[in-house]
């Protein structure tokens, strides 16, 4: 399962209307990879979560899986349609 496979199945699972959720992947020249996620305005709160949490182990989950497959490094943006 590649990150952007693994970040969509994470955030639709948390996520009261997984149809609207969009995950996208920017590769860059630098030395990490650029995650995109779109979810709706009504689910901003169950991604980010409570100080930050779950967007935290969001992007802990997803960086532990590039680590381990030897990627490069992963900065995951969370945002609202």
């Amino acid at each position: 399962m590649n990150l952007v496979e693994l970040t969509e199945f994470i955030v639709k699972n948390l996520v009261t209307d997984p149809d609207s959720v969009s995950v996208r992947q920017f590769d860059s020249e630098e030395e990490y990879t650029l995650i995109e996620v779109i979810v709706s305005n009504d689910d901003m709160g169950c991604v980010i979560g409570k100080s930050g949490k779950i967007a935290n182990a969001i992007r802990t989950i997803i960086q532990a899986s590039s680590y381990a497959n030897g990627e490069k490094k992963v900065k995951i943006n969370i945002d609202s349609m």
